[in-house]
């Protein structure tokens, strides 16, 4: 039966800004590996699984797409009958995926119902032959992230051409030095072609264009197979020994008559071999005896794979999804039927990723892990790769946009916020579960006047005490343990700020303490273990105790008592306060050298007490993204201030209520884009009206409290359930892993289980590394 869609379609190949989902489906991890394939949407290019969950179909019928390519692909089983050839050269080789797979493509009609329409057919070869040959989308991904870093230099800029010619062949020949036709580089200067060095991949060379370049001092080529029609190209400066980016490339180019709308890219970029040797790298999982860590499988037991750099965001998500909150969530697929692209909506993703390492579905050995030097009997899973969810967190973030490590716990702030933004039908935002209020008291040394704020929080950070050991003969010194119990000691404990009282006008200062007013059912708290080095800071290996569960209750503020009066919270005093604070002269002194700007010192200051520097220069390094960390201290001077007309009008054009934006307004100084996150995350919080504005009875107080997030309820028990550790000298490298507490199998007790990018181990021993743990996440018992 002959299909009516082919010829009624416009179909066209994929064009190099679109990204083709040819991996796995865009709903779920179901893949090309799975024995009912992958359908590849031929107009749009979304990828849907073919199987029992029909997600092809459920974009056919709601895209009115109805053509697709379906794509399958079986591992090899490679039967050898004779030894090995002799090896004649040294290359470096890599095994490629048609090495590896067999791959089976059909072009099916999902309205029709057909299976088999002629992939030959004048109209679907191009566009078959283009879906294959694109890059995926994360690859697509990875390769734009990378590229992202590459900048100009004044070599290009001050690039001196020979006379305009063209090049001989325009197939562009051969080295002009060995014969080799593949590799090749242009010199931008005279024209010269010349043969790269020896690629990972088998690619091969002889580096006559570095020879070119060393002899000439023409710095700067161009490699001829990465040339695309789009404008980009390998551009090498051998004078900087750095890739880097010509933005006159065509101009460039067409002196020695090439012509970009004319080129195809031919062979892989530096920057596609860079990531195939990333992607190859191995990590150990064995213990201190050499013996391998047994491998888990099942729901709850799923690794998720290094898509390069990227066990900062695994190690966050597998503590995240082990939470109850999270897997009541995201834990089950929900067919949206009004998502148009399934790629690019968080939610969706959210759920595909929540789908993905509990169901258990695809936490299964794979023989291909199987076949390392670290693990040749045991085998490992292959892992999901959550490369579309990696590039919705990353979108518009300067850092987390890159395939540079980040810091994990700054991912963690990062996701929460994402999520807090995000649709919440019923109200049922997962990270709720993680929020509390810190109450602050101050209380002037003078007069006895205090005040108390509040802020709501997600987490809370510790400085461990850095006090070194006498080192033993031929050692490098050790740090003194230190307790939990003991950073939150210093955490909470009352302390002496220089300031100047807005009632009475002493200049002797206020004692100072914070203490939580609430306590959430989730308790994350990120251990910061930072000294500077040469102006550098620098993570140091402090031990923290944790024993077993611990008791809060001796940190719960009891707010203000009725013999305490209140500083008063008028404007004149507000002035005041805005200029009370002096910041400590040395302290700032030593800010101010470091190369932060002086606002951002002051408020780092007093933020941390207004006494060490160190402290203030770790707040300053975990605050830079906030929005006014350049904008002056203020002191309390907006908070009662009438709202800005026109910032509540911009709020109300967003689609909030004019209490709720007064609200946010007075929350966050009259900051038009915190008051947006305010909101966000808040959502129960209506705002306030004229009535309420200046309520001041017991019941109003009571019911204010009841809607601050968590509880105040005694005793308030914690126990330690999963920890995020990271090993190296600085939180922006190294490798990070995580190590939950759950029960495993039919086990009885609850055991510690590893999770390393993809791969997942049962481990014995976690005493040690609960010691040096970075994030630790604690439930409320």
């Amino acid at each position: 039966m002959a299909c009516p869609h082919v010829e009624s379609r416009d179909l066209r190949k994929p064009t190099l800004s679109q990204s083709v989902y040819r991996e796995d489906c865009t709903q779920c991890f179901d893949s090309i590996d799975d024995p009912a394939g992958l359908d590849v949407c031929l107009e749009c290019f979304n990828g849907g699984c073919a199987g029992d969950r029909n997600h092809a179909k459920l974009h056919s019928s709601r895209r009115n797409h109805p053509l697709a390519l379906n794509i399958r692909r079986t591992r090899k089983v490679i039967v050898r009958d004779e030894p090995p050839l002799k090896m004649s050269k040294l290359a470096i080789a890599a095994e490629t995926e048609a090495d590896r797979y067999e791959t089976a493509l059909s072009v099916k009609c999902l309205e029709c119902g057909i299976d088999d329409l002629d992939k030959t057919h004048e109209k679907l070869a191009s566009v078959v032959d283009g879906i294959m040959k694109a890059n995926t989308f994360s690859r697509k991904e990875e390769v734009k992230a990378w590229e992202q870093e590459l900048t100009g230099c004044e070599h290009i800029l001050m690039l001196q051409q020979g006379p305009p010619r063209k090049i001989e062949s325009q197939n562009l020949g051969h080295c002009s030095k060995c014969d080799l036709m593949e590799n090749l580089w242009l010199c931008l200067e005279c024209g010269n072609l010349g043969c790269g060095r020896a690629q990972f991949g088998g690619v091969g060379g002889n580096s006559h264009a570095l020879a070119h370049a060393n002899e000439t001092q023409h710095g700067v080529a161009v490699k001829l197979g990465s040339i695309t029609p789009e404008g980009t190209a390998d551009v090498y400066c051998y004078s900087c020994d750095e890739e880097r980016v010509d933005e006159d490339l065509a101009a460039h180019l067409a002196n020695w008559g090439i012509i970009l709308s004319e080129r195809q890219k031919t062979e892989k970029s530096l920057t596609e071999m860079q990531i195939e040797h990333n992607l190859h790298w191995e990590f150990s999982m064995t213990t201190e005896d050499g013996k391998e860590l047994t491998p888990l499988f099942g729901p709850g037991l799923t690794g998720l794979k290094n898509l390069g750099n990227s066990c900062y965001l695994a190690s966050i998500l597998q503590c995240l999804y082990d939470l109850p909150s999270f897997k009541s969530r995201y834990g089950t697929l929900e067919l949206e039927t009004d998502i148009q692209d399934p790629a690019q909506d968080l939610e969706t993703q959210l759920r595909k990723i929540g789908d993905g390492l509990l169901s258990g579905r695809y936490s299964k050995p794979d023989s291909d892990v199987a076949a390392s030097e670290y693990s040749p009997g045991l085998p490992h899973q292959k892992g999901l790769a959550p490369s579309m969810l990696k590039h919705l967190i990353g979108r518009g973030h300067a850092e987390f946009s890159t395939m540079r490590q980040q810091d994990a716990f700054e991912l963690l702030q990062h996701l929460i916020k994402l999520i807090t933004r995000s649709k919440h039908p019923n109200g049922d935002d997962p990270t709720q579960t993680m929020r509390f209020v810190m109450e602050q008291r101050l209380q002037c040394l003078s007069c006895k006047k205090v005040r108390y704020s509040s802020n709501e929080q997600d987490s809370i950070f510790i400085d461990v005490p850095l006090e070194k050991l006498p080192a033993e003969e031929g050692q490098e010194a050790k740090y003194k343990p230190v307790t939990l119990k003991e950073c939150l000691d210093n955490l909470t404990a009352e302390e002496t700020v220089e300031l100047t009282c807005s009632s009475c006008g002493s200049k002797d200062g206020f004692t100072k303490r914070q203490l939580f007013k609430t306590f959430p059912q989730v308790l994350v708290i990120n251990a910061r273990r930072m000294a500077v080095v040469n102006w550098v800071p620098v993570k140091v290996d402090v031990p923290v105790i944790v024993e077993g569960d611990f008791v809060l209750d001796q940190y719960l503020s009891s707010g203000q008592k009725p013999d305490e009066e209140a500083l008063p919270e008028d404007a004149a005093a507000s002035s005041s306060a805005v200029s009370a604070f002096v910041p400590h002269a040395e302290s700032l002194a030593a800010l101010e050298g470091m190369g932060f700007p002086r606002n951002r010192c002051e408020r780092a200051l007093h933020a941390t007490g207004n006494s060490d520097a160190n402290n203030a220069m770790e707040w300053l390094f975990a605050h830079m993204d906030d929005p006014d960390i350049d904008a002056p201290l203020v002191l309390g001077g907006t908070r009662d201030a009438p709202a800005d007309p026109e910032k509540l009008a911009m709020l109300a054009s967003m689609g909030f209520s004019e209490p709720q934006a007064k609200k946010a307004l007075k929350e966050t100084g009259g900051d038009v884009e915190r008051a947006v996150e305010w909101v966000f995350s808040h959502p129960d919080d209506m705002g306030e009206t004229e009535d309420n504005d200046n309520a001041g009875s017991s019941d109003s107080v009571e019911k204010k409290d009841a809607q601050l997030p968590g509880s105040s309820h005694t005793p308030a028990t914690f126990a330690l359930t999963s920890i995020v550790c990271h090993k190296g000298t600085s939180i922006h490298a190294g490798h990070y892993v995580a190590f939950i507490r759950k029960h495993v199998g039919q086990d009885k007790d609850a055991s510690w289980v590893l999770y390393n990018d993809e791969k997942v181990v049962k481990v014995v021993d976690v005493e040690e590394m609960k010691k040096f743990a970075y994030v630790y996440f604690f439930s409320r018992v």
